[in-house]
C-alpha cells in the first residue's frame, strides 16, 4: 500500500478534522508496526521533502516552512495556547475598566 502524503503524526487545529494526536497510528507506531496493524504486505508514504517537491518547492525551509505541514511534522505555525500550560497563558480581560 502506498500513501500519497507523509504519515499524519499530529492533530490539525486549523480546519482538518483529525483525531487526538495520541490516537494517530503514525504518532504511536513506526511504518513496520503500522504495516502489521493494518495487515498489508508493504507500506510506504510520500516523504515530507517529496511533498514539497510535488508542490513545486526545491526543499522545505525548516526555519519557516512555506506551507502548514503541522499534521506531518508536528511544527505548528502558531502557539497552541489551549494546549499549553494554562499558568503560562495570559488572557485579555473583555471587561472595560472604569477610569477614575
Amino acid at each position: 500500500m502506498r500513501i500519497a502524503s507523509p504519515p499524519t503524526m499530529s492533530s490539525c487545529f486549523y480546519g482538518v478534522d483529525t483525531p487526538e494526536t495520541q490516537k494517530l497510528l503514525a504518532h504511536r507506531m513506526n511504518i513496520e508496526e503500522m504495516r502489521e496493524f493494518i495487515r498489508v504486505d508493504s507500506l510506504g508514504f510520500l516523504s515530507l521533502d517529496g511533498l514539497y517537491r510535488a508542490a513545486g518547492e526545491t526543499a522545505r525551509n525548516n526555519e519557516t516552512p512555506q506551507f502548514c505541514d503541522a499534521c506531518f511534522s508536528g511544527q505548528y505555525p502558531t502557539r497552541l495556547t489551549d494546549l499549553d500550560d494554562r499558568d503560562n497563558v495570559r488572557t485579555l480581560s473583555l471587561l472595560a475598566e472604569a477610569k477614575g
